[in-house]
């Protein structure tokens, strides 16, 4: 069982900027791909930003050009860089962490950490 612990969430005015970060109990290279999630109240859960293994990066229409996530193998973690924060944004930030387990995949999920926009 991978631990997946997120940092970095607090209340924030709109225009601001967060950075998530989350460390795993292993290496994250073993990952194929990790992302951030989030989730507002009343709403599904959704994706903000994933990276596989490789690098290549997929980010939500809403967060494009605001939003960039990126990894430390040093250090076991993942960050996402929270820039010109909206209202909207505000939600609970999840970790996720992909790993192979055949015939297909295990997700991993830290416990969450919230992100409030507000003046």
């Amino acid at each position: 069982q991978v631990q997946l612990v997120e940092s970095g969430g607090g209340l924030v005015q709109p225009g601001g900027s967060l950075r998530l970060s989350c460390t795993a109990s292993g290496s994250i290279f073993n990952f194929i791909a990790m992302g951030w999630y989030r989730q507002a109240p009343g709403k599904e859960r959704e994706l903000v930003a994933a990276i596989t293994r490789g690098g290549n990066t997929n980010y939500a229409d809403s967060v494009k050009g605001r939003f960039t996530i990126s990894r430390d193998f040093g250090k076991n973690t993942l960050y996402l860089q929270m820039n010109g924060l909206k209202p909207e944004d505000t939600a609970l930030y999840y970790c996720n962490a992909r790993r192979e387990q055949p015939p297909g995949w295990h997700d991993d999920w830290g416990q969450g950490t919230q992100v409030t926009v507000s003046s």
